[in-house]
């Protein structure tokens, strides 16, 4: 029997937990052929009788397909590290939080640039919209209207990202209508975050931007307790008062029972340039904002980005093909920048440990 087609054929079987399939969640272990034997162990990470059932038949019926001569044993072992970090979104290597203090320093036009900047650079992406209250990235990257379709994995309902531009997207913009008011508590919030993360078939991927709300509030916090995060990229603009709020939120990340990376700092709005007047600056928020917030949290500013009216458009409009392409170079840039500073984080720091709730 040829160990690679028996592999192929285990491709077909879903993980309940991830909605990727066995192999690509790296549920199997300990795999031998002996003559018309099959074994290997399975990983499971809940309890659920019926869903054990179930995995057990799956995984013997997708080998019997390929050779229906083979006995195959199936030995399911429960993973000791159900609680381990690393079995959150274990096929997503970096999670990439996009932080602000205040509204309308263009976060959200920052995600989707990061995102897309990455994408370009040759990694795989995908941007998970956590504004619950004001979903914009559906519009941003052009899928408003749009729903995502829903795969029923033994017997569970789990959501499918929707794609664009190159990128998986999940956002609550796509559940409820445009002009729906989301009024939610704390918990019922945490709920659709938990839900984002848990219950939704993400492939596998170098980053993952989660675009935040601004502020320090329960979904920042429900976000930490839930998933590790490589680190944050701090948005603000050069403005005082920007600045100020910007560094409450960085200091959350900063708490040491919280302790996530500040990767880099990207000052939006940063000056303004008519398209006749090329060579001139007009520094409308003031200076230096992004470089003060970068001193106080100890790392760098990854971009300064202009205030320029192709981004407003390419946002409106969800198609950001037509970025103005003077602002191209700037945003690849910090997609870059940014590689350099999760690679620097990576061999240098701890993994992220998921905050415990005391």
């Amino acid at each position: 029997m040829d160990n690679n087609k028996i592999v192929e054929a285990l491709r077909n079987v879903k993980d309940p937990s991830s909605g990727l399939d066995i192999i690509q969640s790296k549920l199997v272990h300990d795999f031998k052929i002996d003559g018309n034997n099959v074994v290997f162990s399975l990983l499971i990470r809940e309890q659920n009788s019926e869903t054990k059932s179930e995995l057990n038949f799956a995984c013997i019926e997708a080998i019997n397909r390929v050779y229906p001569d083979a006995n195959v044993h199936v030995h399911l072992k429960m993973d000791q590290n159900i609680g381990d970090s690393k079995n959150v979104l274990p096929q997503v290597k970096n999670i990439i939080a996009v932080a602000s203090g205040k509204g309308g320093v263009g976060k959200s036009t920052v995600s989707v640039n990061l995102a897309l900047s990455l994408q370009r650079s040759g990694a795989r992406v995908g941007i998970l919209d956590a504004d619950l209250y004001g979903p914009s990235i559906p519009t941003m990257l052009g899928l408003a209207g749009q729903r995502p379709t829903v795969e029923l994995i033994y017997g569970k309902h789990k959501l499918v990202p929707l794609e664009a531009h190159g990128l998986k997207v999940m956002s609550i913009g796509f559940i409820v209508e445009p002009e729906q008011a989301v009024v939610m508590r704390g918990p019922r919030l945490g709920g659709i975050i938990k839900q984002f993360i848990h219950d939704c078939i993400w492939p596998e991927l170098d980053y993952l931007v989660i675009d935040l709300p601004p502020g320090t509030g329960d979904i920042q916090l429900t976000l930490v307790q839930t998933v590790p995060i490589t680190g944050a990229v701090m948005v603000t603009t050069p403005q005082d008062i920007a600045v100020l709020d910007a560094v409450k939120a960085l200091n959350m990340f900063l708490l040491p029972n919280i302790n996530i990376p500040i990767l880099g700092i990207v000052e939006n709005m940063a000056w303004f340039t008519p398209k006749e007047l090329p060579n001139n600056k007009y520094y409308i928020f003031g200076k230096g904002g992004g470089e003060k917030l970068a001193k106080m949290a100890d790392t760098s500013v990854l971009a300064q980005i202009p205030l320029v009216q192709g981004i407003r458009e390419s946002g409106d409009t969800g198609h950001q093909e037509g970025v103005d392409t003077s602002t191209l170079p700037i945003f690849d840039k910090m997609g870059q920048e940014l590689i350099k500073s999760v690679e620097w984080r990576n061999k240098h720091k701890e993994a992220t440990k998921i905050v415990e709730v005391q």
